[in-house]
């Protein structure tokens, strides 16, 4: 067996990356189901929906189509562009070139690009949490330096203006800001995206806002882009966004961001000594995506709805479980310190890590915990899976628990 090298050899920028942790739960799911074991993974943050009828049939025609066969633009198809120029219009409202636009290999590559071609060693960059996982990693790789600000259920896991007036100083360039939001399912009010984008603006401040979840919002709850409610700060904005969660294609790896052209261009710059241009037939079904209807997500948030509330229901019937109803997203985020420093089987986690290995061996059900997403004492369970795999898995938190 080949002998690892000493970390030593590993650049500095690497040694301290962990993991995805949603990846690291999901594949220890995975390796005990195909030993045999019925395990519940509620770990995994995809659609459980097949990928719309529409969109792989475009992507079967692309695939016998010669020009798709070789190197496209690396910025996108200029027919992608065009047409994800024309739907963030028409879904948020928001007026963009699109020279604006920048196709990538999904949502995490278009953060990338954004963080390497902002953020300079020493920036600092504000970061609410709990935040989704991926965020702190990539501030890092940039040189970058993660602020988190702390958010409770008593805001409704929301940042307030008065946070992040507190957290302000002469290093900070960035404000990171995602509604709604993974992992806690929390949608800002139009007046709460006003007000942070204001402040925002009048400290010179750019804003990356995450928009993946942009659909997913349920009844009650209203999603507003932050450019088109505080136009005084388009030009210091990037809106990334994909197909993967709205159309149910987190395979097709197609996301994008949405940047004054200036920024683009370097941004295209960097992509061009990346990856080049994104796969041609994922480009070709993306564009069938976001040019066709949106009768499937209709139907995929209905569904999610019902979920929704069976999940509020059984996760605050488990003993030392309190949970907040998510507004977006397909996420739960219940606290489980009332369940910390209790036996479950022959353990006794005094943590939320502890907690979710616990009832992974005895309960054989998978969450990931609020440590992954800057919040001890919290755990994140997807509720995309079926209807019975979710009453199950949630059937045997409680009883785990009792």
């Amino acid at each position: 067996m080949q002998q690892a090298p000493p970390a030593s050899q590993i650049a500095a920028r690497v040694r301290g990356l962990s993991e995805s942790p949603t990846l690291a739960i999901t594949a220890k799911a995975q390796a005990l189901k195909a030993a045999g074991e019925d395990v519940i993974d509620f770990g995994v943050g995809e659609p459980d929906f097949p990928t719309p009828a529409h969109v792989v049939a475009a992507a079967e025609r692309a695939c016998a189509d010669t020009r798709y066969h070789h190197y496209t633009p690396t910025g996108g198809l200029p027919a992608l562009r065009e047409a994800i120029a024309a739907k963030t219009a028409r879904d948020s409202g928001l007026e963009v070139e699109p020279a604006e636009v920048l196709v990538a290999n999904g949502g995490k590559h278009a953060l990338y690009n954004v963080f390497q071609t902002l953020v300079d060693q020493g920036d600092e960059v504000l970061l609410p949490a709990p935040y989704w996982v991926t965020y702190p990693e990539q501030i890092r790789l940039a040189g970058g330096v993660v602020v988190p600000l702390p958010t409770t259920p008593d805001t409704g896991f929301q940042v307030t203006v008065e946070q992040l007036e507190s957290a302000l100083t002469p290093r900070t360039k960035m404000l990171v800001f995602v509604s709604p939001s993974n992992p806690t399912g929390a949608v800002y009010s139009p007046a709460e995206v006003t007000a942070i984008g204001r402040w925002a603006a009048e400290k010179g401040l750019w804003v990356v806002t995450d928009e993946i979840y942009e659909h997913l919002v349920y009844r009650g709850a209203r999603h507003v882009s932050m450019p088109v409610v505080v136009p005084e700060l388009r030009e210091r904005c990037v809106v990334v966004n994909g197909v993967a969660k709205t159309y149910a294609m987190t395979g097709w790896r197609v996301g994008w961001s949405i940047a004054p052209a200036y920024l683009t261009r370097r941004m295209i710059n960097l992509q061009s000594h990346l990856t080049s241009n994104v796969a041609n037939v994922s480009q070709a079904a993306a564009l069938a995506a976001v040019s066709g209807p949106l009768d499937a997500v209709e139907e995929m948030l209905e569904t999610y709805e019902r979920r929704r509330g069976i999940t509020f229901a059984l996760l605050n019937a488990a003993e030392g479980v309190s949970a907040l109803m998510p507004e977006g997203a397909f996420y739960a985020f219940p606290s489980v310190e009332g369940a910390l420093g209790r036996p479950i089987g022959d353990w006794k986690p005094e943590t939320s890590a502890e907690l979710c290995e616990a009832l992974l061996d005895t309960a054989r059900v998978a969450l990931v915990p609020g440590e992954a997403f800057g919040a001890p004492g919290y755990c994140r369970l997807s509720f995309a899976l079926s209807n019975l795999d979710l009453e199950r898995g949630l059937e045997r938190i409680g009883e785990a628990l009792a």
